[in-house]
């Protein structure tokens, strides 16, 4: 797959600040089709609903369903079993990087993110996936 195959992004992120700064960074910067959702709940049940993503972006620290619980939920679902993920976190040690690594991220987004090198990180992370 080539960077023309990323166009739905599902991206889960709990402050609204964050939402609105990475939905210009991925949208207008990026080009991407952003479903944000702000908990994992509502992810499960924009997925439930028909919206196909092409990469799952989570926030890793989240109330009730964290990014790592989260994405264990999608993987039950034939949608989302096998989409590529990035999580984004302030945590960023290299035992915490190995863990989400663990979890089949294809990479990890240090909060916080530049806006205006967002879309380029996440586009990066999806070329060098395989």
């Amino acid at each position: 797959m080539t960077s023309a195959n990323l166009a739905n992004i599902l991206y889960v992120e709990d402050d609204p600040d964050i939402q609105t700064v990475a939905q210009i960074a991925l949208e207008i910067v990026g080009g991407f089709a952003l479903k944000t959702c702000s908990s994992g709940a509502q992810a499960l049940a924009e997925i439930h609903s028909g919206f196909v993503p092409d990469l799952l972006l989570l926030d890793v620290m989240m109330p009730n369903m964290d990014g790592p619980t989260t994405l264990a939920e999608l993987r039950k679902l034939p949608t989302t079993a096998a989409t590529p993920v990035v999580f984004m976190t302030a945590k960023v040690q290299s035992s915490e990087l190995d863990f989400y690594k663990s979890l089949g991220a294809i990479g990890v987004i240090a909060k916080p993110f530049d806006p205006m090198e967002l879309s380029t990180q996440v586009l990066k992370l999806w070329q060098e996936r395989v």
